[in-house]
């Protein structure tokens, strides 16, 4: 597969940060924002006391303290993964009413130090969930199977995930 240029970042309109301006390695941050997740129909994850990830040429993926998302929902599946500055996750299944999204969730029962902060707060996938709102507006998922990031009209990118930009 081809890679891209190196992108030039897209100009940021007033109220917007740039994607290029995140650092590398990720960081952890506090959030404000009202976040809401609806799955089947229901409110599956609600909270004004999320974490954000960043990292450069992502959208922020939200993490939710599990005392706001409806537990009865996620089902721990087998699936892991690695991240060089997070450590290992865990997944989960979101299961509700016979409708079963596989892999869509995912926390870290132990992170690394930096990352202390969303030891098992959860984060879902955005195009697994009916929607996904930051203060009221609906989410754009991030392209790309692996990526959980949620674009919102606050963002500049461009961002990674679509076909080419594996190595930006």
């Amino acid at each position: 597969m081809a890679q891209l240029p190196h992108p030039v970042p897209d100009p940021c309109q007033p109220g917007q940060e740039s994607v290029w301006s995140f650092p590398r390695p990720s960081i952890a941050q506090p959030v404000r924002n009202h976040l809401k997740i609806i799955f089947d129909g229901r409110v599956l994850a609600e909270t004004s006391a999320g974490i954000r990830t960043i990292e450069t040429s992502h959208p922020p993926t939200y993490y939710f303290p599990p005392t706001d998302v409806d537990l009865t929902c996620l089902r721990e599946s087998s699936s892991t993964s690695f991240c060089e500055w997070k450590g290992q996750a865990r997944y989960f299944d979101v299961v509700s009413h016979g409708k079963t999204s596989r892999n869509a969730a995912w926390s870290y029962p132990r992170p690394t130090p930096d990352f202390e902060a969303i030891r098992d707060y959860i984060a879902f996938y955005p195009q697994h969930m009916d929607q996904c709102l930051v203060d009221g507006e609906i989410v754009i998922p991030q392209a790309g199977q692996f990526y959980g990031g949620w674009i919102t009209s606050t963002l500049a990118g461009p961002f990674k995930g679509t076909p080419g930009t594996e190595r930006w």
